[in-house]
């Protein structure tokens, strides 16, 4: 993509941009992707995206209406090639037609992220609670063990009743033909449970234990033209003994019959507690973090744009929505959970200024330290964004989706707060006379310290 800046005024710069046929084809691929996950269309061999989407939804020209996130996916190329980093999400002029195979030229006004100062940058001094691992989780996830880990005891023999667990010896067949997965002399089977279609259940009702009884049901085998096929099964069912659900106690003979890898169960809690500890620690080091910069923006020196304040309030709003949709609660149910309209109105804006603050202010800290980035400081932001991804894959995603200052702008700040956190004058409430304890404040110095190097 070719790229040429024109200074306008103080802080907004002109780009002429002129994409390949190959990049705007490229774009609409990339957008036509997402349409199609956003739509929930599966791709079909031998077939092309748009090919589908006009035999299942009709669609005659998807170029059309992709066409808007197309560009979309061409306006951070363009930032990234001059390495600008906006203040919000510059809009798109185009100058001539966007079409499949052709150039396409287009301009963007952007405002630059300004600067500021802050009046001061010495160490911060903060007041956090100590450390205290949750004992809870432990026991919950043995809990959750057990009760993933169910055993079946036979009791006294009485007719089946709903709900009912039993030992079934049973042969089925499709016209003559034995169904070796449904076929077995011994498995444990629960009524109700919906494991089998409603009419075997039903026929399993009131049988006894060394009853035997030949029954049909419908089941499905088969799929036509999208559907199920429902097909007579013929059964031959006896019933072995009533049983019932038994959760198993955790203790040292149970962790050593299902979990040999575990000496004892204080073995497997010592375990659970190195993971789960781990985790608690990151989050308790986020929130001394989350602290340490808040204490931060006491400092910033400045006034920030309206169009600042109502672009960055726009996206949080966006981002708000799509979670919203995605928990299935509308948004008046959110705003009316959250006191109505005007205390919502005063608490997003409240978000806004602390998000913007915060990050101009950290923007200010790695300046000030004349910080620079390692890949490892890439990554690490990387993994901060999506810790299930993998960071090098993910950094060179976002690289190659044109993201890669957007990505510098999260590393610069992570490392920034890293170096607040750790210069800090860190107390704990419950020692307010004494200084933290060591193995508080050890994991925070260590992050910065990986950070630095």
């Amino acid at each position: 993509m070719r790229v040429t800046e024109k200074k306008l005024t103080d802080g907004v710069i002109k780009l002429d941009c002129e994409a390949t046929a190959q990049e705007v084809n490229n774009a609409l691929r990339e957008a036509a992707e997402g349409f199609a996950a956003q739509m929930g269309i599966r791709p079909q061999v031998g077939k092309t995206i748009a090919e589908v989407c006009q035999e299942t939804m009709g669609i005659t020209d998807l170029d059309k209406i992709i066409e808007p996130n197309a560009i979309e996916v061409l306006m951070p190329r363009a930032l990234d090639r001059r390495n600008l980093v906006p203040a919000f999400p510059p809009k798109v002029t185009p100058s001539v037609k966007f079409e499949r195979g052709k150039k396409f030229s287009f301009t963007m006004d952007v405002t630059v992220k300004p600067t500021y100062e802050l009046t001061s940058y010495e160490p911060v001094e903060v007041t956090v609670q100590p450390f205290v691992f949750d004992e809870s989780v432990i026991d919950r996830q043995l809990e959750d063990i057990a009760k993933n880990s169910l055993v079946y005891e036979v009791i006294d023999p009485r007719p089946l009743q709903e709900g009912d667990a039993c030992s079934l010896a049973m042969k089925c067949t499709d016209e003559g033909e034995e169904i070796k997965a449904l076929t077995t002399k011994d498995r444990t089977y629960v009524l109700g449970r919906g494991y089998m279609p409603e009419g075997f259940d039903e026929a399993l009702l009131g049988m006894e234990p060394g009853q035997t009884k030949e029954f049909t049901f419908d089941a499905p085998l088969g799929m036509e033209d999208g559907k199920a096929v429902m097909k007579p099964i013929q059964c031959t069912v006896t019933v072995n003994s009533v049983q019932k659900e038994v959760v198993p106690v955790i203790d040292d003979a149970w962790v050593k019959a299902n979990m040999p890898m575990f000496a004892s169960l204080q073995a497997l809690r010592d375990d659970m507690r190195r993971v789960f500890e781990a985790q608690q620690r990151e989050a308790y080091e986020g929130y001394v973090q989350q602290m340490a910069v808040g204490k931060l923006t006491s400092r910033f020196e400045g006034r920030i744009a309206d169009e600042i304040y109502e672009a960055t309030r726009t996206h949080l709003m966006q981002n708000l929505r799509a979670e919203l949709q995605q928990q299935g609660m509308t948004w008046e149910q959110f705003v009316a959970a959250n006191g109505g309209e005007q205390q919502f109105g005063m608490m997003l804006m409240m978000q806004t200024r602390e998000v913007l603050v915060q990050g101009f202010c950290l923007d200010a800290v790695y300046r000030h330290e004349r910080m620079t980035l390692t890949d490892k400081d890439l990554e690490d932001a990387c993994y901060g964004m999506n810790p299930q991804a993998n960071p090098k894959m993910m950094r060179q995603q976002l690289e190659d989706a044109g993201r890669g200052f957007a990505l510098r702008e999260t590393a610069e700040r992570l490392k920034a707060a890293r170096f607040v956190t750790a210069h800090a004058v860190i107390t704990t409430a419950e020692t307010l006379e004494s200084p933290a304890p060591q193995e508080t404040i050890a994991g925070v110095e260590a992050d910065a310290k990986a950070a630095e190097n």
